[in-house]
Formats: structure tokens, sequence, C-alpha cells
């Protein structure tokens, strides 16, 4: 059974952060009667990647920690750019990872920004007659070249407009007679902050979109800035939990919802009634890995010219690409709780990430052979006919996986890497006069090779030791092994191995910090980051389902594709054994 991160843990039992610091404060003073309810919010313009994740285990697993509830809520605000595709997709990643905002002790559900879209007009009609928002005529170019500087005020030649005016034109926006961009309603703060979130900020703009919740029932649409407090606000949410580069709207966060809390009361009695509920915002680092782009806009570039198979391709950083790689959520929920919570912005080497991959699949996955580049070695000595079934360990990590049978045939395939005709020195795989270990089998010794024309090596010709079934040498007199080999190697046999497609992923982009420095992560892309291969692989893998894991003895951690089908497997390299990437770099 797979359980959801931190589900029976307390905070005590879990790495520490400053959020738990802020949490335990807050529960220390009854600010919010001891309640933690956190929420992941994201815009169904995309599908989520690996810095998502982090948030939904920091939001959800906060929640658990505490006892408290998780929402997931769309903030479905920007119609032209939102698709159901996306919001289901969402759906399934945030399930996938564990985060449960639809059951269990710790849901709270999903929301939608759209849900309060009439709440949140009555507030904007609230403040412009409290004379905190008015309707602006100018465009977003216009607000822009009046924005001012650090040391020059913007200017807002509408600012003053009397209320019943906004009030009416207002109306008018709402019922669709402007065109889009003719007029904003914006709130009424400090044209010479030097914050310039709060000079004047947009609250509405017009947006004539079919929206995929509310139809044409809007055509002004809030931005978020305005929605993102309302909302929390009507969810109970405790803890905002953003990310750094909203810490400087966290004072416009605070005076929307002070502005709509000036001449309420807690029990209702003031002139506009009753005070709404005060969430904290608080922010932290995102994640930035290196070798990776993450933006949406990039992403969807990469999807739509077709640089990429789709938002599942193996090799994006998207939730997709990493579960269809073979990623399991247990490894991406270890990695979050490796890179910790801090408010200090930093980049991870995505070797981490790969590494809380191999730490989980090593537990769970079982073992195979395969042979992805294969060379054919026939046994002279071995009896015509004869068919050995050996036993194989299916995972040495799990004593309860117990063992299966393997065939072993005179002919066999093995890795054309495995075998030199003139090796250097330390290589202690097969080469003309060596002696090597057939992983489970036996041992065997090159005696001849077999030429093409071009003088390719097409075969190798063995001997074997039937002493050593199993893979070790008989006892001497001592009762110690007779002789000892160095070197073992994987192998799968000829006659019974089924063929399979097996996709080799690398790295999606060849630098660290793509686009640093032409400015252009295009420029930067890994060329070579897919090679697919026919190889020869036991035939018990040739009926294995879509979605399984298996570790090929010596070459990585691999997954069963959705294009797998029976007889015809296909496999997807999640990781190799060892980081690749850090040996090549240890050579320079």
């Amino acid at each position: 059974m797979t359980t959801t991160p931190n589900e029976h843990a307390s905070p005590a039992a879990k790495p520490r952060h400053f959020l738990h610091a802020i949490i335990d404060e807050h529960n220390k003073t009854g600010r919010f009667g001891n309640r933690v309810h956190t929420r992941f919010p994201p815009e169904p313009n995309g599908y989520l990647h690996i810095g998502h994740a982090k948030s939904i285990c920091l939001n959800y697993g906060l929640a658990a920690e505490y006892g408290g509830k998780f929402n997931l809520r769309f903030d479905d605000t920007n119609p032209s750019k939102e698709e159901i595709e996306y919001v289901n997709a969402i759906k399934d990643d945030v399930l996938w990872l564990g985060a449960r905002y639809d059951e269990g002790p710790h849901a709270g559900g999903v929301f939608w920004a759209s849900d309060y879209f009439e709440t949140m007009y009555e507030y904007a009609v609230e403040l412009v007659k409290k004379g905190k928002a008015y309707v602006c005529d100018l465009t977003g170019e216009e607000v822009s070249k009046l924005r001012g500087t650090p040391s020059v005020p913007a200017q807002s030649p509408h600012r003053d407009r009397p209320a019943a005016e906004s009030l009416d034109l207002l109306e008018k926006m709402r019922k669709g007679e402007f065109p889009n961009g003719a007029k904003t309603l914006r709130a009424k703060i400090d044209l010479a902050s030097p914050n310039f979130n709060l000079r004047d900020p947009v609250m509405y703009r017009i947006v004539h979109a079919a929206h995929h919740n509310t139809g044409t029932k809007w055509c002004i649409y809030p931005m978020y800035d305005w929605a993102h407090g309302t909302e929390d606000s009507l969810e109970g949410i405790t803890h905002s939990i953003c990310t750094l580069e909203f810490e400087n709207h966290r004072p416009l966060y605070d005076w929307f919802i002070n502005a709509i809390n000036e001449g309420r009361t807690d029990d209702g009695s003031g002139p506009w009634g009753k005070k709404i509920h005060h969430p904290q915002q608080i922010e932290f680092a995102r994640l930035n890995l290196n070798h990776t782009v993450m933006s949406k806009r990039f992403l969807l570039k990469l999807v739509q010219e077709k640089r990429v198979t789709g938002w599942d391709d193996p090799r994006m950083p998207t939730i997709r690409g990493l579960r269809r790689r073979g990623y399991t959520p247990e490894s991406i929920r270890a990695f979050c709780e490796d890179v910790g919570v801090t408010r200090q912005n930093s980049v991870i080497d995505i070797g981490r990430l790969e590494n809380a991959c191999r730490d989980h699949l090593n537990k769970v996955a079982p073992r195979a052979m395969a042979v992805l580049r294969p060379l054919k070695v026939v046994i002279d000595n071995w009896p015509a006919g004869k068919v050995d079934m050996l036993d194989f360990v299916i995972n040495p990590e799990d004593e309860g996986a117990g063992k299966r049978q393997i065939p072993f045939s005179g002919t066999l395939y093995i890795e054309h890497d495995d075998f030199m005709e003139n090796p250097p020195k330390k290589f202690f795989r097969l080469a003309p006069g060596n002696e090597v270990r057939l992983r489970w089998a036996y041992f065997v010794t090159c005696t001849s090779v077999e030429k093409d024309v071009a003088g390719n090596i097409t075969t190798v010709h063995c001997t074997y030791d039937p002493d050593t079934r199993g893979g070790d040498a008989p006892p001497g007199p001592d009762g110690k092994p007779s002789r000892k080999v160095k070197g073992t190697i994987h192998w799968v046999s000829a006659e019974h191995a089924a063929d399979a497609e097996v996709r080799l992923f690398d790295r999606l982009f060849k630098t660290e910090e793509p686009g640093g420095d032409t400015g252009d992560y295009m420029a930067d892309l890994n060329d070579n980051s897919l090679e697919v291969l026919t190889a020869k692989v036991d035939p018990h893998l040739a009926t294995l389902p879509a979605g399984e894991h298996v570790q090929f003895e010596r070459l990585g951690y691999f997954y069963t594709d959705p294009d797998s089908k029976p007889g015809k497997p296909v496999f997807n390299r999640t990781v190799t054994l060892k980081d690749t990437w850090a040996k090549e770099a240890g050579k320079g």
C-alpha cells in the first residue's frame, strides 16, 4: 500500500524548517484556533512540473503533519489560456504524488477561483464605494508608461473619478459594453510607493473569452493579486504558502483583505457587516534544478515545435514526463524532503533527484537481464539441444521476492562492450583466453572469434566449466573456491530471448544553466537526449504490462511505457545504476 507523505508523522518526527516554527507560534498563540489549512493553487494553463511537486508535497505535508486540511484550488482567472485537459491532468498528478484533496482526514476538496467570481465582484463594488478602487481608462501600455520610477511617482488620471461614475462603468464592464483592454478596475493605494505592486494595481481586466467553468457569463476577470487573498479567505486557509517571487506581493495581499475589513466588525454589527478571515502569506524558495527549464511557456513551445513528443515526453520535467519515464511518487517526495525548505534561492543538482529515484527503485524493482547491443556467444562444448533452467534472485534487497528460473543454452547474447579482442590492462570482462562469470550461470573462457568481411566481430566462441553451475567455482581441497574470476557479465539465451524496444533518455539540456551564455534555451538542447535500440531481453519481460518497474542488471532501472503491447514491450530507461554525468565530469 502506498502511503501519502507525512501521513503518519508528527511535527517532531520530520525534518523541521522555518515554516514549522511559524505554525508552532501561531498554534501557541491561538491565532487560527490551532488550525492548519493549506492549499495548492495552480493555474490550469499547462502541465505540472517538478517545481510544482515541491509545493504540493510541502503544502499537503504540513496539513498532514498538523492534522489539518489541504485544498486543491484552480486559479482559473484567465480563460484565454486555460483548458480542461490541463485541469484533469493536474488533478491526476496531485493525487499520484500522494496529496489527498479528495478523501481522507486531510482532504479539503477541489475549489475554483471561478466559484468566487460573484463574491469577488461584490467585494470590488464595496471597495469602489469605500473610495478604495476606481475604473481606469488607460490601456495596459499607457499604465506601464505612467508607472514612474523609484523616485518618480506613477500617474493615474482617473483615480479621483467619483465612486458613482466608477460603479456605473464597472457595471457596464461586466455587461460587456467595452472591448478588451478598454478599461480596468484599479485599487487606489499609493502612486509613490517604493513597492510598485502598490501603485494602484489592476483588480479586473476585460477579456471576452468563454470560460471552461462559467461559459460566457463573465467578460471581466480578476487579476491574481485580487483573487489570491479573497480565495484564501473564503476557503478558511490559514497559511498561504507561496514562492519567494510573491514576497513583494504580500503587502498587497494584506491590503486587499484589510480594505474589505474596513468598516466591518467581528460580530457583524459594523456598517459593512462581519469581518472576513485573514490568512497569513508566507514565502519559501522555489525549486530550481540545473540542466532543467521549468517555464510553462517554454515547455509549451517545445511541445508545439515538436522538439519533444508531448507534455509527457520522458525527457520533460513535467510530472507527466517523470511518471512516464518511471519515476515513483515515493522518490519525488523523498527528493523534496531531501532538498528541504528555506528562504534562500539556490540551484539543486538534478543528480539528487536521480539518486532519490535509484534509492527507491533499488528496494522495490525486480531484477532481470537484458542485452542492449547484442553480440552472439557460442559455447562450443555445450551439449547439443540442452536447456538448463537456472535460479535467478528477483531482488536481493527483498528476500520475500524469491527466485525465478531463467533458461540457459549453448548460444547466448552478451553486451558488445563486454568483449574486447585486444583489451587494455584491467579489462576484466570477456577477451581471448580470459575467463569470466556469466551472472547466475557458469564460468566461460573465450577461445576464438568470427568476423565479417569488414573485420567486425560477429560471434565469440567459448567453452564453459560445468562444475561452476550457479556462477561459483567448485571448492578446492581446503573447502574454499578453487579459483576466482574478476569479471561478471550478464547475458540472455539467444533461443529464448525476446525482442524489446528500449528508449535511452539523457538530459534534455546539455548545459547546467540552459540559455546561460546565449539567453536562448533552444541553443542548449541536447540533440542526443534520446536513443532507441532493439534489445534482447529475458523472455518473461515480453509479457510485462505497461507501468512496471524493473532493473536490468548492470544497466539501470527501466519502466514499461504505455506504448507496450503483449509480445512487443517498450522500456524507458528511468535512471542508470550510477550517476554517469558525475563520472564524466570527474574525468575533466
